[in-house]
């Protein structure tokens, strides 16, 4: 695969392709001249002795302190050492890869001022493999993700450590060992470099390229469960949901009827069924899932504008005549994805704790019309089933309603109080990475008792989508005989629904 930055906005699939090492990137000839143009405004602006912000300016509240001109090329690398100032684990490789990438789309749309050189700098790091180490805590989301995007300006420089070939070196030596020269960084370019929303984008774009598997995992997993625990799919009655008027609701609802078609289980016990209506969990599902699925659609609307954002300050509008217009401003600040990714860890709450409670009615079996023996033993007392994996699907649950507390609402003013109000979007994308993984821990533990307890109603048979499904987790993960360790069983299944296995279901 290759990606082909022209000036467009980025694809979601584009973008992580490239974060995950599955495409290269290259730069295309009307990136060139737009970025070529606004290297040739910005340079006119300066010729005209004017004063501009961070270009021949300090910092934040040092913003009104005048660098001569034969300073601006140690204005603009002192902006990157004394910006690195991140601390923590390191981010992730796909994470690095994926801010990066946004970095160069966001400069190639040529209103950032720089030469055509630097972006070629960010394209060839990429492709040959060379990913800086940033640390992941450093950045509140609002001046642009300033620490992360440093760490990773300093590799360019030829400072800062790398990671190539599994190994982490010197930023001077991982370029070495790729061919690729360091870069002195001119006027301007150094807060270019650093001055944009990359690392918190490109976080939620990954993010979501997970969340549309986990939703569709979760989608199935809720419809098995309905088989296994012997209920009913009169709430799944498309005229409920044209009633109920929410677009979200009636989309799941569709894909859970979608998934039953044709089940033996729900036709065994139509007649003669003395229970009148199934828990919250059951009949509740599309309406709870279709509102993560709304929301879900805000959060892809908001990231698909950010993909083609320019997010640097000052802009740089090249005027017709050959004159250019410097503009002040606020592009970098992150509230436009830190609300969306806040959004997101309350939906992944939701959507992993409807999956427990029904994990929790399968195994505790409270109904004796489920016909399923207690914790889906296979000798109740002497074997304890799968009792233990509730507990751990609630306390993922447990973190989860932490992790929805929401990282934009608080402020903490920076850089003297020039910069008096952030979005926290960096920790907002944490939380949400996080989320993703504990959410999908919490799906795979209610698939591993779906598949488990539909085994006890053979040899009815449920629908065809999710006899396939189950033939998926079966090829993965025996039926539970005897007790043994959950542990492997649910990772076999989460590493199912992270590849995919479940979306066409």
């Amino acid at each position: 695969m290759r990606v082909t930055l022209e000036g467009a906005a980025l694809h979601v699939r584009e973008l992580v392709g490239v974060a995950r090492g599955g495409a290269v990137l290259e730069l295309g000839a009307s990136a060139r001249e737009g970025i070529a143009r606004g290297r040739r405004a910005l340079e006119s602006a300066l010729a005209t002795g004017e004063t501009f912000y961070g270009v021949n300016t300090g910092f934040g509240s040092l913003s009104q302190k005048r660098i001569a001109g034969d300073d601006l090329r140690s204005l603009q690398a002192n902006l990157i050492r004394s910006h690195a100032a991140g601390v923590g684990e390191a981010l992730p490789r796909e994470v690095v890869r994926g801010m990066l990438t946004l970095l160069a789309a966001s400069l190639a749309r040529g209103r950032s001022g720089v030469r055509v050189e630097l972006v070629e700098s960010v394209v060839a790091l990429l492709n040959a493999g060379v990913t800086p180490i940033v640390p992941e805590i450093g950045s509140v989301g609002a001046s642009g993700d300033l620490a992360p995007l440093a760490h990773a300006g300093l590799v360019l420089m030829g400072e800062g450590r790398a990671e190539i070939d599994g190994e982490i070196v010197g930023g001077a030596e991982a370029l070495r060992r790729a061919g690729l020269a360091s870069i002195t960084l001119e006027a301007k370019e150094g807060l270019a470099l650093i001055n944009g929303t990359h690392l918190m984008a490109a976080r939620l774009a990954l993010i979501w390229d997970d969340l549309e598997r986990l939703f569709s995992a979760a989608v199935t997993a809720a419809a098995m469960s309905i088989d296994a625990c012997r209920g009913t799919d009169a709430y799944l009655d498309e005229r409920v949901y044209v009633a109920r008027n929410q677009a979200g609701a009636a989309h799941v609802a569709g894909l859970i009827r979608d998934r039953m078609r044709g089940s033996e289980v729900l036709a065994s016990h139509r007649s003669g069924d003395p229970r009148v209506q199934d828990p919250y969990s059951f009949r509740c599902a599309p309406i709870v899932l279709g509102a993560v699925r709304d929301a879900a659609v805000y959060v892809r609307e908001r990231l698909e504008a950010e993909l083609g954002a320019v997010t640097d300050n000052p802009l740089v509008f090249a005027g017709e005549s050959g004159g250019a217009e410097i503009v002040s401003a606020g592009n970098f600040h992150g509230m436009a994805v830190a609300l969306p990714m806040d959004m997101l860890a309350i939906g992944l709450s939701h959507l992993a704790g409807i999956a427990e409670r029904r994990v929790y009615h399968m195994l505790s079996v409270f109904d004796p019309e489920s016909h399923l023996n207690p914790f889906l033993s296979p000798q109740p007392g002497l074997h304890s089933g799968l009792m233990i994996a509730q507990y751990t699907a609630a306390a993922a649950c447990n973190e989860l309603v932490g992790l929805a507390m929401p990282a934009s609402v608080a402020n903490i003013s920076t850089s003297a109080g020039m910069e008096d109000y952030n979005s926290f979007g960096p920790r907002a994308a944490a939380k949400a990475a996080r989320g993703v993984v504990l959410a999908r821990s919490v799906v795979a533990i209610e698939l591993l008792c779906g598949a488990q307890a539909i085994e006890a109603h053979r040899p009815l048979r449920t629908g065809e989508r999710l006899e396939r499904a189950h033939a998926r987790i079966r090829g993965r993960v025996a039926a539970l005989t005897v007790d043994r360790s959950p542990t492997p069983d649910i990772e076999a299944i989460a590493a199912l629904i992270d590849a995919g296995a479940f979306d066409d279901e």
